[in-house]
């Protein structure tokens, strides 16, 4: 079997956005506790951070990272995780049903994002707060003048601003699960008023609006028209949440879930563009996929959750995801399709980051590891800027049970004028039959390969684990380039990543 990739030069997708590559700390399960926040640990620091999970998400090349939630915000105030720890409350987490200790807050946050290199996006909670408690936090985080809460942070140790720039505003508002549901109408009124008030304070802050938590919820369209509608002019993105469960259908699907998130990601700028249209408005609603992974939902949902009234545990471990080697295929997939629309993706969260369905695993007290899904997010990060271009493929087809016959290749490329450097990112989403793939690359100005990586798992059931962290890993894979042609053989269920100069 043969594909063909052919890309027009002149004909960018889009500059691809730094925050392409961002992730997702929310306090539940072990995600902050024991995970990037440890205070016993022997790597910790005198701050209580984990070194070793520092040094993965260093690796990772994780650019933003969203907090403190998720559902987790919904519920929470914030000014419980400021100030003196010994002084800090001990209060019901709802969302997750658990204790919150607020040992971890808001400056630790910063603290760590700095020290990680990482821009923080921060979550207010509209669930059970509104506006003044947004422009409250946005005054203790942003604040110079001599306000009660600025100097609040001054006197907690931090004197100059953190100039936080990004803001979402709620999580999931349209799911029943969350605390502070609300219908489309109410929320919009709600977003709109509180960005209306944080505009107040900085004109130049970028907002997030909830957009729908699932392709599948019965709101959605009506959900991002209503909100848009009511605060085009205020917000400058839309949200999305978009989780693939393995359990939920067939493997072939599996490899074929980016066809899902295209589906998703083009509803979405339809309805954004369709509300911008019927306001006469130049301006462009840019979209956050501020959560995405594999999750095995099904899995969790089927788990009888009846907590205990006197039940509070701490820190208790929650969806922790063992990924396998068809899941990290599936997360290549979707990077293919996030850079695809790098023209109006400009932000996006692989949820979560350290043991909460994450590409980070930490034992309590003992071992970091990297897990199947680490790779591809990895080496996207790394080689995948600059513009993103359209990889015309021409393929044979493959068989899915839920999206009927898919291309067997899927593929993006990406050049960086600056550098002179660029990729080839493709998969493979036949299970049983190897393809011949030739790229005509010459025009973007590849007259070089760097390095070529595959991950093409011997088992696609395989894991990583503590004492076997390599099982899956990315491995070199042979490709050439001559007159502007790459070619290679790509075997089947795999991902190749091509670094060109």
């Amino acid at each position: 079997m043969t594909a063909r990739i052919s890309v027009d030069a002149d004909r960018p997708i889009g500059e691809i956005s730094p925050r392409m590559y961002g992730s997702f700390v929310e306090h539940m399960g072990r995600c902050v506790y024991t995970g990037i926040f440890e205070p016993d640990h022997p790597t910790a620091d005198a701050d209580g951070l984990r070194q070793d999970v520092m040094e993965l998400v260093r690796e990772l090349g994780v650019t933003t990272v969203r907090y403190p939630g998720g559902n987790f915000v919904s519920n929470y105030r914030w000014e419980d995780g400021v100030g003196p720890i010994q002084n800090r409350p001990r209060r019901l987490e709802l969302a997750w049903h658990t204790t919150e200790p607020n040992t971890f807050g808001t400056d630790q946050f910063m603290t760590w994002c700095a020290r990680a290199g990482i821009e923080p996006m921060l979550a207010i909670n509209l669930g059970t707060r509104g506006e003044t408690e947004a422009v409250n936090l946005l005054d203790y985080v942003n604040g110079r003048a001599n306000t009660q809460y600025a100097e609040l942070r001054r006197a907690n140790g931090r004197e100059q601003p953190y100039n936080v720039r990004m803001w979402c505003l709620g999580n999931e508002m349209d799911g029943p699960w969350q605390v502070g549901h609300k219908n489309a109408e109410d929320y919009a009124y709600l977003a709109l008023s509180t960005a209306r008030a944080m505009h107040m304070v900085d004109k130049d802050l970028e907002l997030v609006a909830c957009g729908s938590s699932s392709w599948d919820m019965p709101t959605f369209g009506d959900w991002e028209r209503t909100i848009l509608d009511l605060a085009y002019d205020e917000v400058d993105y839309i949200s999305l949440h978009h989780y693939v469960d393995p359990d939920a259908q067939d493997r072939a699907s599996l490899l074929a879930a980016a066809v899902y998130l295209d589906r998703f990601i083009d509803g979405v700028i339809a309805t954004a563009d369709a509300v911008g249209a019927k306001h006469h408005s130049g301006k462009k609603i840019m979209v956050s996929v501020d959560e995405w992974n594999v999750w095995r939902l099904s899995a969790w949902n089927s788990i009888e959750h009846g907590f205990a009234p006197d039940d509070w545990p701490e820190a208790a471990p929650r969806i922790e995801d063992v990924y396998t080697g068809a899941d990290a295929l599936a997360v290549g997939g979707m990077l293919i399709s996030l850079l695809r629309h790098a023209d109006r993706v400009k932000a996006a969260s692989l949820a979560q980051l350290v043991n909460v369905i994450a590409p980070i695993m930490t034992e309590r007290g003992g071992r970091a590891w990297r897990q199947t899904t680490f790779h591809p997010f990895a080496i996207a990060s790394r080689i995948a800027h600059g513009k993103a271009y359209d990889a015309v493929v021409a393929s044979p087809v493959t068989g899915t049970e839920r999206y009927g016959e898919v291309d067997a290749v899927d593929a993006v490329v990406t050049w960086d004028e600056e550098t002179g450097t660029g990729s080839l990112l493709a998969l493979n989403r036949s299970l049983d039959q190897a393809i011949d793939l030739t790229a005509a690359l010459g025009a973007l100005g590849a007259n070089s390969v760097k390095a070529a990586q595959i991950i093409a798992p011997d088992d696609l059931d395989a894991v990583n684990t503590a004492d076997d962290p390599d099982r899956i890993r990315p491995v070199p894979h042979e490709v050439a380039l001559a007159d502007g042609v790459l070619t290679t053989t790509l075997p089947p269920a795999s991902w190749l990543a091509v670094e060109l100069v």
